[in-house]
């Protein structure tokens, strides 16, 4: 993974390190002799015209060149022989040349002295040239030669400024993207595909990206379902409110004789209004904080669940098993409920005389709470829709509202499982909660 914090960090260190290093290097440069001897323009073309007027027009002419250059420059020049004999006076004073003879270790001469050979290439004598500049004058020429550090530095400036540009925009332009589809999330008008690319980002923006598509895609999910909860609410609470309505007047218009019949179908209705607002709320309270996790005695919760199966329907057979490694940590209400309806689903569909399976065991480094019945079970094409609120099965005529499974399954969800479903391969019908093995940490 390309990190975002290794490039800040190198792009930051590598800028500190060009300055650093160019200021370095542009000190070396001012002070070397190299660089005096090629930029000072006393000391430009001195050694090849010195050679040439000494050459052709004697040592009068060459010692004129030399205090001709001394008063316009204000260098001082020696130039000697290969005997190491100066071969003409120079502009030296003798004064000064003791002063220097004197301290020759001593570095705060009142002047620079440099030197460089000469070879003529008319008689192929050489010449040693030695020049000294006082400081004031080489300091006023380094403050009057300073364009090409100058231009030098503004383009490493530029360099770094481009560089910087680059980087922030690199930061801040995702940062906006993200911005825009926060936005956009909170007007429920995101687009997952609005931070494709930047998704694609190999660096902490990219995983940024990717998981906010992925927080957008559950809110959406959350929003998408609970309009589909209130839109089938509203169509499941209109049929028993109608049905009310219409036995209610035809209360009013009845004779007493009539009316006595028409009380117990009031009742009914009630009671199915009231068992299917009962089972509304349970679905809505499983998305409410349920308090702290606690231990669950599954032996007792199971078997507890079977006396009450047994008295609703006491012509069924229920056999229970309960490993002894099966321990939870959990809600016990929310899973008493869940399982329950599962228990309850089995109980309507399975034929009498055949025994119901409940066990909880564990699987796979899975608890597995499962109800096997032995009933018809499911077309294979509607059992991925079992689950989802006021769905049912097509050819089912049981009572019930299909909320008994979505109940079950956003239990299951709760405690960071899953409800799976399916056809028993030798007939009937098995619902399995499974759970990890620490279940409330997935809430």
């Amino acid at each position: 993974m390309r990190s975002l914090f290794w490039r800040i960090f190198a792009s930051f260190w590598l800028a500190a390190a060009l300055v650093a290093g160019l200021s370095m290097l542009l000190g070396r440069a001012l002070n070397q002799d190299a660089w005096i001897l090629s930029q000072h323009p006393a000391l430009d073309g001195l050694a090849e015209t010195w050679t040439r007027h000494y050459e052709q027009q004697g040592a009068d002419a060459a010692q004129a060149f030399l205090e001709q250059r001394r008063k316009a420059f204000r260098v001082h020049v020696q130039v000697l022989g290969d005997n190491g004999q100066p071969l003409v006076k120079g502009t030296f004073p003798r004064r000064a040349a003791a002063l220097e003879a004197r301290q020759a270790h001593d570095r705060r001469l009142p002047w620079r002295r440099l030197s460089v050979e000469y070879s003529s290439p008319r008689s192929g004598e050489s010449y040693l040239f030695i020049y000294r500049i006082p400081h004031p004058e080489l300091l006023a020429w380094h403050r009057g030669s300073l364009l090409w550090p100058l231009s030098a530095l503004g383009i490493a400036l530029v360099v770094l400024t481009l560089t910087s540009l680059l980087l922030t925009l690199s930061i801040t332009r995702p940062l906006n993207r993200l911005r825009g589809a926060v936005h956009d999330l909170g007007q429920t008008a995101y687009q997952q595909n609005s931070l494709a690319r930047l998704a694609r980002r190999h660096d902490e923006l990219g995983v940024l990206a990717r998981d906010f598509n992925r927080m957008g895609a559950r809110l959406q999910g959350l929003i998408g379902s609970q309009r589909q909860l209130l839109r089938d609410v509203s169509h499941e609470l209109r049929s028993p409110l109608a049905r009310l309505r219409v036995a209610l007047a035809l209360a009013e218009r009845a004779q007493p004789a009539e009316r006595e019949k028409l009380w117990p179908r009031l009742a009914q209705d009630c009671d199915r209004l009231e068992a299917l607002i009962d089972e509304i709320l349970a679905l809505a309270r499983l998305d409410a904080d349920p308090g702290p996790a606690q231990p669950i005695d599954l032996g007792a919760l199971l078997r507890k669940l079977e006396e009450d199966a047994r008295l609703s329907a006491p012509q069924q057979r229920i056999s229970v098993r309960v490993a002894t490694d099966a321990q939870l940590r959990g809600w016990p209400d929310m899973l008493e409920r869940a399982v329950d309806n599962l228990l309850r689903n089995a109980l309507r569909f399975n034929p009498a005389g055949q025994p119901i399976e409940l066990s909880a065991t564990q699987e796979a480094g899975e608890l597995c709470i499962t109800v096997r019945d032995k009933g018809p079970g499911v077309a294979v094409e509607h059992l991925r829709q079992l689950g989802e609120p006021f769905y049912r099965a097509p050819g089912q005529n049981a009572p019930g509202h299909g909320l008994g499974l979505a109940i079950a399954r956003r239990a299951a969800e709760r405690h960071g499982g899953r409800l799976l479903l399916e056809n028993r391969p030798g007939g009937g019908f098995s619902a399995s909660l499974r759970l990890p093995p620490n279940a409330a940490a997935g809430a």
